[in-house]
């Protein structure tokens, strides 16, 4: 089961509470404004700014 739609339109990046959106191989959720991504794991997304992992650039 996949992260839901609905889901995905009232997350918010914990940081700076900005748009984020499921990545390509839809095992993350990326914040381009904090260049930050939030994993996803079992079909949870791990919303912690202290667990999120830094975009290559």
């Amino acid at each position: 089961m996949a992260i839901s739609p609905e889901l995905l339109e009232i997350l918010a990046c914990p940081k700076c509470k900005g748009d984020i959106y499921l990545n390509d191989t839809k095992d993350g959720l990326v914040c381009e404004a904090c260049r930050l991504l939030y994993e996803v794991r079992d079909d949870i997304p791990i919303m912690l700014i202290d667990e999120a992992k830094p975009l290559n650039v």
